[in-house]
């Protein structure tokens, strides 16, 4: 593989001479979506249900592809580090994790705030914890915040095994493999386990360096995967079959040496996370086709537009149906439907709000992105590059 140059490293020069990755955008709706369905599994289907455990472990990949479409952004805005303003990609970065992570984080504390409210200093101490683990769905900031900082680093062992990539990729996911299966038969200290390890970056390095290697090698990537488009297909079929009979001889104990299937990290389902990106990929190139009409091709990009927003507020509406008793109504209608009426409204609900917001002073600390203006014209305000990433 050849890897790809360009004569500047300032983004906004990046993009007059380097196509945007809309298909790679297209992605975020689809995934985000997965991220709302995966929340609306957990508090409105049945807790002792193996069915639901079973869905939960296929849709955690939300996650990962998450973590793969940031980092593939991120390397293709910054393909050459020695070109690369550090003050201006510092304010970047902080202007779209960390201003939007602290505010919502503050959201989130009053918003699950219980009344009469505790002491000063016992809310003070809920707050802080806030901040240093991330309420619930915000934690995937942390890691991105943790890839930000190491980004130099990844693309400097990127740039050293530009001439065999594929070698750098098979290390990753053994090493991927290794930590996954560590931390699921329990090896690893604590804090390299469960609710600690969500937050780590070391649990997610496979899809990150995935992601930049995608975008370096851009042009011979979406090339093979193209032409393996089928197989690519059908493996991630076929292993996401595996990864369910896993689960279910596990949660049924037929052989104990499979380990807890309520673990977040499971070894069975890498290749699924695998194949699920690259699919999640192919998915996205089919949206943004030529061959589909304008309209839809503009919805998509509306997606895009609100997916971060959607992802940093849905959880306010997810809350909001949990205190309305929705997963009460599974009395009465099947759970699933329940679970699926749940991630639409919390979805569309954010959706409003994420557009709502993106139109007042508040949209880059709330949205992540720049305000848009009603007299934009028509296709105006979508994200750059810059933005996306």
């Amino acid at each position: 593989m050849t890897s790809l140059s360009v004569d500047t490293a300032e983004e906004t020069q990046t993009l007059a001479v380097r196509p945007r990755l809309d298909h790679v955008d297209a992605i975020r709706p689809v995934k985000q979506f997965g991220v709302v369905t995966t929340h609306s599994v957990n508090f409105f289907a049945p807790a002792a249900s193996l069915a639901a455990g079973a869905t939960l472990m296929l849709l955690h990949v939300s996650r990962e592809a998450f973590l793969f479409v940031s980092a593939c952004m991120l390397a293709y805005a910054n393909p050459d580090l020695a070109r690369i303003q550090w003050k201006t990609f510092a304010r970047r970065r902080a202007a779209s994790i960390l201003v939007p992570y602290a505010c919502w984080t503050v959201i989130y504390w009053a918003v699950t705030a219980t009344f009469p409210l505790s002491s000063a200093a016992e809310e003070l101490h809920r707050l802080l914890h806030l901040f240093f683990t991330g309420y619930y769905q915000l934690y995937y900031l942390l890691v991105i915040a943790q890839f930000y900082v190491l980004f130099p680093l990844f693309m400097l062992v990127i740039r050293a095994t530009r001439r065999h990539p594929l070698r750098l990729l098979a290390a990753s996911a053994v090493l991927q493999l290794t930590i996954t299966s560590l931390m699921h038969w329990s090896v690893l200290p604590t804090h390299m386990q469960g609710y600690w390890a969500t937050r780590e970056i070391s649990s997610y390095q496979l899809y990150l360096v995935g992601g930049c290697l995608a975008a370096v090698h851009l042009h011979e990537f979406e090339r093979w995967l193209i032409d393996h488009a089928r197989v690519v297909v059908a493996s991630t079929i076929a292993t996401a079959i595996v990864a369910e009979a896993w689960y279910v001889l596990a949660a049924r104990h037929v052989l104990a040496w499979m380990g807890g299937p309520s673990d977040p990290f499971q070894p069975i389902v890498v290749p699924f996370n695998v194949g699920a990106i690259l699919s999640l990929y192919l998915l996205g190139r089919v949206m943004v086709s030529s061959e589909r009409s304008a309209r839809f091709r503009a919805w998509v990009r509306r997606g895009s537009d609100r997916s971060y927003g959607i992802f940093l507020g849905h959880m306010v509406f997810v809350s909001i149906l949990v205190d309305v008793h929705w997963g009460r109504l599974r009395s009465t209608v099947p759970w699933p439907i329940i679970v699926a009426g749940g991630a639409v409204l919390a979805y569309g609900s954010a959706w409003m709000l994420s557009a709502l917001l993106s139109r007042t002073p508040a949209s880059m600390a709330l949205t992540g992105q720049r305000r848009r203006r009603r007299s934009a014209p028509a296709g105006a305000g979508a994200p750059t590059l810059t933005s996306a990433a």
